[in-house]
């Protein structure tokens, strides 16, 4: 593993004149100076922030703690942990958690890295936002939205020159609303490829079961019975041998340090409207328009008319009704900046569906991340046959990997959501898998023995 160095870098000047940073070639970016970077130096500069100024805690114990307690990622934290820091124990690496202020909030990891960034002002409590310390991962990603990698020379303050960074923002599923950041820190390991991808993933997963919880929370307190077998429960955290090869999915472009790309993400998983995010802006599309946008990403390379017509209404008839449709809907994307190309009809970028990354997790043995992205059923209000289709196959494929590979704490978690609670192989599999002298047998013979007098039929 590579560890910070104490070799000398290049650090934004300040100009006399105009006060803003006067950029030098960085040895570590071939390329020079990334827009990126550029654009938080002159930010940085323009908060009359000094390169060699030490950040120090703002929060400190009580405070610290009562942010803590009041904070949504105090719910997943044991995801995190799962996840990333109990793999960066004697690996020059560790792991931070900020509020959506750039405040850390948690900092943990290497013993000895973390020692080593005590000195530079990294610990819980202290302001790491852009406008508290100048270009760095975690707050330039809540400032852009997006995920970040910041190398050694490109931050702003002279005395984080040695470390480089990965950070990635957490939302509230629900209302899009940014909650905080995930970061990794330490040497060159911390803007590799596989650490953003890995950073990424566990973004995903927090999210989901911050969602999950929710409804659990919602459907504590609804006063009406829910339906038997029908219950909502916290996730099981993905393994790291499950969460590595799922990070992959994220295929990351260009050298270690650089950021890639992001597609606009479409979503569409347990919700029958379409959320639709673009550059960190949020677009809400319901009714028709949700639905030919999601087979739109669901047929990247196009439908013809008659093709997208018979996905939407059944028929291949109604082009009158789809091409006023779709004059309505190249309307409402407008804001978005987003294109929607004819003959046939397609999206003119690429856009990622919340569903498809689902599958690519799947594919990728990564049942537990897929199983936490999964939020429920695509557009379940939708009666389209496309739509119908993509959500039988997205339900059919989760299913079916987990009956085939998924541990039995993934699989008895699916089986207590609305698609699993009468499928009786799927609660059989659950009682095969339990050991003997498992606790958790008498609820699931309890349930299989409820599912055979409701539906008539005898459990395997």
């Amino acid at each position: 593993m590579h560890t910070p160095s104490d070799a000398p870098a290049a650090l934004p000047v300040l100009s006399a004149r105009s006060g803003l940073p006067v950029l030098p070639p960085l040895p570590a970016q071939p390329g020079g100076v990334r827009d990126l970077v550029q654009a938080s130096w002159v930010r940085s500069s323009a908060s009359r922030l000094d390169p060699d100024a030490v950040p120090e805690p703002t929060l400190l114990d009580d405070s610290l703690r009562a942010v803590r307690d009041e904070h949504p990622l105090t719910r997943v934290l044991g995801t995190i942990q799962t996840l990333l820091v109990r793999h960066t124990t004697d690996t020059g690496l560790m792991v931070a958690v900020g509020d959506q202020a750039g405040r850390l909030l948690w900092v943990d990891g290497d013993h000895d890295v973390r020692r080593r960034a005590e000195s530079m002002g990294f610990v819980a409590g202290t302001d790491w936002s852009e406008t508290a310390v100048g270009t760095n991962a975690p707050g330039t990603a809540l400032v852009l939205d997006r995920a970040v990698q910041i190398r050694r020379t490109e931050h702003f303050a002279r005395i984080v020159h040695p470390w480089s960074c990965t950070a990635v923002p957490v939302h509230d599923r629900a209302t899009g609303s940014l909650l905080g950041v995930i970061d990794i820190t330490g040497g060159d390991d911390a803007v590799a490829p596989t650490t953003l991808a890995l950073v990424e993933a566990t973004a995903l997963a927090v999210e989901a079961e911050l969602h999950l919880l929710t409804l659990e929370d919602r459907l504590a307190r609804r006063p009406a019975r829910r339906p038997s077998g029908f219950t909502l429960r916290r996730l099981a955290a993905p393994t790291a041998a499950k969460a590595a090869p799922a990070a992959e999915t994220a295929q990351p472009t260009g050298q270690a340090g650089t950021t890639r790309g992001h597609a606009p993400l479409l979503r569409v998983l347990g919700r029958d409207d379409a959320l639709l995010e673009v550059d960190g802006d949020r677009l809400v599309l319901s009714g028709r328009h949700a639905e030919i946008l999601t087979l739109l990403a669901w047929h990247p390379r196009g439908l013809g008319a008659e093709e997208l017509a018979t996905a939407v209404y059944g028929r291949d008839d109604a082009l009158v009704t789809l091409r006023a449709e779709m004059v309505r809907l190249r309307r409402a994307l407008e804001p978005a900046s987003l294109q929607v190309l004819s003959r046939p009809y397609r999206v003119g970028t690429p856009l990622d569906l919340d569903a498809s990354q689902v599958l690519a997790f799947l594919d990728r043995g990564a049942h537990r991340v897929a199983f936490a992205g999964y939020v429920g059923p695509v557009l379940p209000g939708s009666a389209s046959p496309g739509v119908a289709a993509a959500r039988s196959e997205v339900s059919r494929r989760l299913r079916e990997s987990l009956l085939a590979d998924a541990g039995v704490d993934t699989l008895l978690a699916f089986a207590r959501t609305a698609e699993g609670a009468d499928d009786v192989e799927l609660w059989t599999a659950c009682l095969r898998l339990l050991p003997g002298r498992s606790p958790r047998r008498a609820a699931v013979v309890a349930h299989l023995e409820d599912l055979e007098v409701r539906l008539g039929r005898a459990t395997p």
